[in-house]
């Protein structure tokens, strides 16, 4: 043998399970395929030897799941990694996962490819189609490692496993894209804002906030998002199915992931915790938003101020202030709010239902997280900081509006002059300066004015008495 080859017993390697001999000969035809794409002849391509010679040359099948010795030519080992090739062709694809190159561009989008077969799988996108059936339900797929996946729904079979944690995945990809929760490595970067991600899907995703581009649109009524897992939460819209079912109340929802949320307010899990304060969530995006209170990143620009926000939602709020638009109204009392959590609160004034106890005093409140921050004043817990000068506090909102001293963000905005402020609270102070209007009464003296903290200041000083003895009136 050339002291070049190196042999491999591919019985040794061989990890087919009885059935999946199609899928092996599928796999090896893609390698072919992408042999030639790049335009390298067959005799070329050929470097692994076998002992049961083909009689056609390259056109025979010549692949099957029965043990034999083959050679791998280390000819085609690449350079930067220790990844070797069985042909010239594959080792050139490999390769562009260095260079960066994709040469293969759709024509319908800014998609790039570095191979042929990956462009053929992402027209798909635009035509619609799904070759790959589930033959035990309606699922169909652009890409066959889909439906592998998705078969495992079926099965139930995860074998892949997680040594540091005992996380169990139907799919070896899952499995590495996990393990980067333990290692931290983020191999993928923005090239126009820094950031990282550990999978290439998200960095996809997240470039989407800087192009602006919309490819997936709904056929009812033309809505576009970015994400396809968008689109098809928004397509339950449509047709109401919500199958996933909570066992512990009346709950239901449309994907098993918003169930699975749900769940933790029964059990009170906490998987997720910040490495930098100790914030702990029962979900991996709302950690990640979490962490953009360290980094200070804000990808969600409002296009008529300076605001931005680091999530998509609180761009969604801040721009009901230009709008003035208050889409949540009570039932009962006509009351509308900008703020779907503000009517939550509200609701709780008809209700009276409180059934969150604190166990070192007489509080209750109506929510969990209401809760959550009362116990912050037994614990004297202040988990936000501010990287910038170490202020701590122990509510998010609080470092929030804090944070807008260091950025000078002014989000609140007088309508009938040129008056900011960075809290919403000053504004309202300020418009009374337009109005006229002192509605708080002192009732010692008749002193009127438009701050309620102002009148507190004033009994003090003047009356000299605590504010629970002459308490403040409002007309």
């Amino acid at each position: 043998m050339d002291e070049r080859n190196s042999e491999i017993v591919v019985e040794e390697l061989k990890t087919v399970r009885p059935g999946n001999e199609t899928h092996v000969s599928e796999k090896l035809d893609t390698e072919r395929q992408q042999g030639k794409e790049e335009g390298f002849p067959c005799e070329e391509k050929s470097a692994v030897n076998s002992d049961h010679t083909s009689t056609k040359g390259c056109t025979e099948q010549g692949y099957t799941a029965l043990p034999v010795k083959r050679t791998v030519d280390d000819r085609f080992i690449c350079t930067e990694c220790d990844y070797r090739a069985a042909s010239k062709g594959s080792l050139v694809i490999h390769t562009r996962k260095h260079t960066g190159e994709k040469p293969f561009a759709c024509t319908d989008c800014n998609y790039r490819a570095a191979s042929k077969v990956a462009l053929s799988q992402h027209i798909r996108i635009h035509t619609g189609e799904k070759p790959y059936k589930c033959d035990q339900c309606e699922y169909s797929s652009a890409r066959k490692g889909d439906l592998d996946k998705h078969m495992a729904k079926h099965t139930g079979e995860k074998p892949y496993m997680c040594g540091e944690c005992g996380y169990k995945t139907a799919s070896r990809s899952r499995l590495n894209e996990h393990a980067r929760i333990h290692t931290g490595v983020k191999p993928y970067k923005c090239d126009q804002c820094g950031g990282s991600f550990a999978r290439k899907s998200v960095l996809d995703q997240h470039m989407l906030l800087h192009t602006g581009d919309k490819p997936y649109m709904c056929g009812e009524c033309g809505y576009r998002t970015a994400r396809k897992a968008n689109l098809t939460q928004h397509m339950t819209k449509h047709t109401g199915v919500k199958p996933f079912k909570c066992d512990q109340c009346d709950y239901s929802a449309a994907q098993k992931s918003d169930l699975d949320q749900h769940m933790t307010r029964h059990t009170g899990d906490k998987p997720y915790m910040c490495e930098k304060c100790g914030y702990r969530t029962a979900t991996r995006s709302s950690l990640s938003v979490h962490k953009r209170t360290h980094t200070g990143v804000k990808p969600y620009k409002c296009d008529q101020c300076d605001y931005s926000a680091a999530q998509k939602s609180g761009l969604d709020q801040h721009m009901l202030l230009h709008t003035g638009e208050k889409p949540y109204m009570c039932e009962k009392c006509g009351y509308r709010t900008a703020y779907r959590t503000s009517l939550s609160q509200h609701m709780s004034k008809h209700t009276d239902a409180k059934p969150f106890k604190c166990d070192q005093c007489d509080y209750s409140a109506a929510r969990k997280g209401t809760l959550d921050r009362h116990m912050r004043q037994h614990t004297g817990e202040k988990c936000y900081v501010c990287e910038d000068c170490g202020y701590r506090t122990a509510l998010r909102f609080y470092l929030t509006v804090h944070m807008r001293t260091h950025t000078g963000d002014k989000p609140f905005k007088c309508d009938q002059c040129d008056y900011a402020s960075a809290q919403k609270g000053d504004v309202k102070r300020h418009k009374a300066t337009h109005t006229g209007v002192k509605q708080h009464l002192c009732r010692e003296c008749g002193f009127r004015t438009a701050d309620k903290s102002s009148l507190s200041r004033h009994i003090k000083r003047k009356h000299g008495l605590p504010k629970h003895l002459k308490e403040p009136q409002t007309t």
